[in-house]
């Protein structure tokens, strides 16, 4: 089957208004591809924030430093850096290339390649917009969190009381947890439970969505100016926290801990499940926003070195994040273990006191004066007789400290804020952390919102007509649908739309991409259309890495994904009022039955596409036999029609061929 080149500026075959006609073998196939008045950058810098800004984002902050802790330290970082040159980064430069040379929504994309694959843009819309409904609720939190930062003392560093006593549920975990659970989220003890909504966070939402909504509602033109402050002020803050982080008590250790290698993660196929997934929603594969972003790019924009850069900066912010972020983990930590210690030395003076220790197993440090104890001198000392004394004494073990509350809203909305507490001037670093998160999530959602809007308004003229109103309308269903996020058990929706709602479908999504640019268009025509757009050709590697590496990892981890959610029933974290603590339930049925109702509809427009495709290449067929008298000759090879052959291609022959006659 010979297909047609990638458009260029030139010489571009359009087929816009073939595609709404749904008849690609008209005349109207001569018409431009893109809109006249398609916007552009208006410098690389605003193209470069923009695509940094999309794929840095919250998971670097709060999903990549626990992965890295959980799974081997320094050996899961040498795992990462080549899974993403092995995979990451030629399919990252594979959707910036597809985008520049299409100039085209990912629908666009898709549609042009082949009519059947034009699912595969819709289903990126579908996923961009489940993605776009619950993130956006994690910057409504991040206001709460905002606001409530102009306070001193800081609502959650003290426990709150009731009658000159202590709330107990406060009392039993943490101020941080008691706040982030009953002040912010007033949870329910599952999902279960419904409960009321909270009125605090539906007008956070809102105005979540009005910053969104004003950042974008005349495209890139407005969103990318947002950028500029977006894009740069959390590493402004990363670094701050980073130098105070240092010179904290116990940043070391904690820093230390992050990283002592553990190589035997290595044999663990779940550890490399995980590396893969992060180095894929690191990047923002599947989305279409990388191909959205592309798509306004100058077609002789060095696209290959965009997708090396894009991609270091990346791994490096998520390294700059996890300094951080254990710094001031160890710092707590520490502060948690010294806590311990006095404790214990207490109870420990009490039973010397009293006469219920030996003289053999006198401590040989201070005990009359806690504080003065050092830490390595109480561990060799409970070492040697912890165990032989009554009590509840314990060990006090700093790597224990540093594995609690470690991940996402565990760490931003718990750990880092107790931390932060601990600080001198704590409410100037509470509203840096939070107002960075902000940031971060916004420059996200930009590039999510652009996903659905960009391929929206090239498919559609009269959306493209519209964009002022498809932005605000698309705002206002995000605003509505994510109310589902504001009741009491709203927390739960957003852990179970955030672990399974994209995970399969983006998969899929980038399997169909990558075998529909390296075997059904040719991995080979795509690299001589990237020659002729950049003027010299990749390198031949990228040719197998498409066709084979990057196509079996993807379908490896698309396979060990679905096996995993098949032999683990999926499960969520809940908190129990009643010992206020945090406990592992699995998902009832009719939760399980939304997850695979969110799957199937992300993944339906593939097929339904398809089969569009299919039903209208059989029209086009039957009417153009009865014009002709139910007769056609086919007389070459050339016009031979194969399975994977498209209609327009045969329709395009035969009406070169009645021009010759």
């Amino acid at each position: 089957m010979e297909k047609q080149p990638l458009p260029t500026d030139d010489d571009r075959i359009g087929n816009a208004e073939s595609e709404v006609n749904g008849y690609a073998g008209e005349q109207s196939q001569q018409a431009s591809s893109e809109p006249a008045a398609r916007a552009g950058w208006n410098s690389k810098i605003e193209y470069f924030l923009a695509q940094v800004g999309f794929s840095v984002g919250l998971g670097n902050v709060w999903r990549f430093p626990y992965l890295c802790h959980q799974n081997g330290g320094g050996a899961f970082l040498l795992l990462y850096v080549l899974l993403m040159l092995v995979v990451g980064i030629p399919l990252f430069f594979l959707e910036l290339a597809a985008g520049q040379a299409i100039r085209q929504g990912s629908i666009g994309v898709w549609k042009y390649i082949s009519p059947k694959l034009a699912g595969i843009g819709y289903s990126s819309c579908v996923v961009c917009f489940f993605v776009a409904l619950y993130y956006n609720v994690i910057l409504a939190w991040s206001l709460f969190y905002l606001g409530n930062s102009f306070w001193y003392p800081l609502p959650w560093e003290q426990c709150p009381e009731q009658g000159n006593v202590t709330v107990q549920e406060c009392e039993k975990s943490s101020p941080t947890s008691y706040f982030w659970y009953r002040k912010a989220l007033d949870i329910t003890d599952s999902i279960d439970e419904k409960g009321s909504f909270n009125p605090n966070i539906i007008y956070c939402l809102l105005a979540a969505w009005t910053i969104v909504c004003l950042g974008m509602f005349k495209g890139i033109k407005t969103s990318v100016k947002v950028m500029y402050f977006s894009s740069i002020f959390p590493y402004v803050v990363l670094f701050c926290f980073l130098v105070r982080g240092l010179m904290l008590d116990g940043a070391l250790d904690g820093i230390t801990y992050m990283f002592y290698p553990k190589l035997k993660i290595w044999a663990d196929v779940q550890v490399w499940r995980q590396a893969a997934t992060q180095v894929f929603f690191a990047l923002g594969l599947g989305f279409g926003s990388i191909i959205a972003y592309s798509s306004y790019n100058p077609r002789n924009n060095n696209c290959h070195r965009d997708a090396f850069t894009v991609s270091a900066i990346n791994f490096l912010t998520s390294l700059l994040a996890t300094l951080v972020v254990f710094a001031v983990l160890g710092f707590r930590a520490k502060n948690k273990v010294i806590e311990c210690v006095v404790g214990n030395i207490k109870q420990l003076t009490v039973q010397i006191n009293s006469g219920y220790i030996h003289h053999t197993m006198m401590p040989s440090f201070n005990y009359s004066d806690p504080s003065s104890v050092g830490v390595d001198y109480y561990k060799v000392w409970f070492k040697q007789h912890g165990n032989s004394v009554t009590g509840n004494l314990t060990d006090c073990d700093l790597e224990k400290e540093m594995q609690k509350g470690v991940e996402g809203t565990g760490l931003a909305f718990i750990a880092f804020t107790e931390a932060m507490s601990l600080l001198p001037g704590s409410p100037f670093w509470s509203a840096l952390f939070f107002l960075m998160l902000l940031n971060l999530g916004l420059s996200t959602m930009f590039g999510t919102m652009e996903g659905i809007l960009a391929p929206l308004r090239d498919r559609f003229k009269t959306l493209q007509n519209n964009k002022t109103k498809l932005t605000i309308f698309s705002c206002i269903i995000g605003f509505l649908i994510g109310l589902l996020f504001t009741q009491r058990s709203g927390n739960y929706f957003v852990m179970m739309f955030d672990d399974y709602s994209a995970t399969l479908p983006l998969i899929i999504v980038v399997v169909f991409e990558t075998f529909s640019v390296s075997w059904l268009y040719g991995a080979d025509r795509f690299l001589d259309d990237i020659e002729a757009m950049l003027g010299w050709r990749p390198h031949i590697i990228y040719k197998y890495l498409w066709k084979y590496i990057c196509l079996l990892a993807m379908l490896g981890l698309l396979l060990a994904t679905t096996v995993y959610m098949i032999i683990k029933r999926p499960t969520y974290m809940a908190w129990n009022e009643a010992t206020a603590s945090e406990e592992r339930l699995p998902y009832p049925s009719w939760a399980l039955a939304v997850l695979a109702l969110l799957i199937l509809f992300a993944m339906m427009p593939i097929p339904l596409a398809f089969i569009h495709s299919l039903l209208q290449d059989r029209v086009k067929r039957s009417s153009r036999d009865r014009e002709i008298g139910q007769y056609s000759i086919v007389s070459t090879e050339e016009n031979r029609e194969t399975p994977m052959t498209d209609m327009s291609e045969l329709n395009q022959r035969n009406t070169g061929a009645n021009s010759l006659s």
